[in-house]
């Protein structure tokens, strides 16, 4: 079993930026592939970003050039560093990760969910 617990979620105005984290325990830390997924108010969860452990990343379109995806391997810690935020982008964010090693972009699409998921950490932006 694998735990994932976010942190960093909270409310800023547009334009803004947030770093959000994930502590991951339970299970080797190092060999799967994580993301970051979200969840707004009456909408389905999309996939926001992903990272492999050999360094391949994916990004939603809507998040290309403003958010960035990191890990710390050595802490167990998974980062998303959000910046120039805006209303749409308010919504629940999860922390995920899966052992299976598939490609980024089956993560990220949701065509094959992650396995763990954590309990979300809110975050809203103000106009």
């Amino acid at each position: 079993q694998v735990q994932l617990t976010e942190s960093g979620g909270g409310s800023v105005q547009a334009g803004g930026s947030l770093k959000l984290s994930c502590i991951a325990s339970g299970r080797s830390y190092g060999s799967e592939c994580m993301g970051w997924f979200r969840q707004a108010l009456t909408k389905e969860t999309e996939g926001v970003a992903v990272l492999c452990n050999d360094g391949t990343s994916s990004y939603a379109d809507s998040v290309k050039d403003r958010f960035t995806i990191y890990r710390n391997n050595t802490k167990g810690r998974l980062y998303l560093q959000m910046n120039s935020l805006k209303p749409e982008d308010t919504a629940v964010y999860f922390c995920a990760a899966d052992y299976r090693e598939l490609a980024v972009d089956m993560y990220l699409k949701l065509n094959s969910p992650m396995d763990y998921w954590g309990r979300g950490t809110p975050v809203s932006v103000s106009s």
